[in-house]
């Protein structure tokens, strides 16, 4: 079930939107079509747009996919501060995430290598963090 807790206010200049569902198939659209609202609210241009709706959706898949099994919890926050948008994405399955070369016939296994390509294209960030409680995968995307 995804909540939609009202619109957070963070420090002067930022933005901020934040998520909790359970990690069904299911809920991965609807937490694009928050995060796409988030963005058309904080006037990110269609091209930056377009590539955090993407890494939106590879990255609740593969927690989906990946740590459902391992996690009831799947939390999505956006935010906009100093030039540039952040997205995190956290699961209560430590185990990262990682990179790996897919078989040119196979139908999955390049969510990671497209968020990686579309972060390195943008002049952005990417990193993931791992504790006892789960991992965030972050991405730092410049805006300006």
């Amino acid at each position: 079930m995804l909540t939609q807790p009202p619109q957070l206010r963070a420090p002067s200049g930022h933005s901020c939107a934040h998520w909790s569902l359970t990690p069904t198939v299911d809920q991965i659209p609807v937490v694009r079509a928050r995060v796409r609202a988030a963005l058309g609210r904080w006037r990110i241009s269609a091209e930056v747009a377009d590539a955090v709706l993407l890494v939106t959706s590879e990255l609740t898949t593969n927690v989906v996919r990946h740590a459902a099994e391992a996690t009831d919890r799947l939390r999505v926050t956006v935010t906009l501060t100093a030039g540039w948008l952040r997205l995190d994405v956290t699961d209560g399955d430590p185990v990262l995430p990682r990179a790996r070369c897919a078989d040119p016939g196979a139908e999955s296994g390049r969510g990671m290598g497209i968020v990686e390509f579309l972060v390195a294209d943008r002049r952005g960030e990417m990193s993931a963090h791992a504790g006892v409680h789960g991992k965030t995968v972050r991405v730092r995307l410049p805006v300006g």
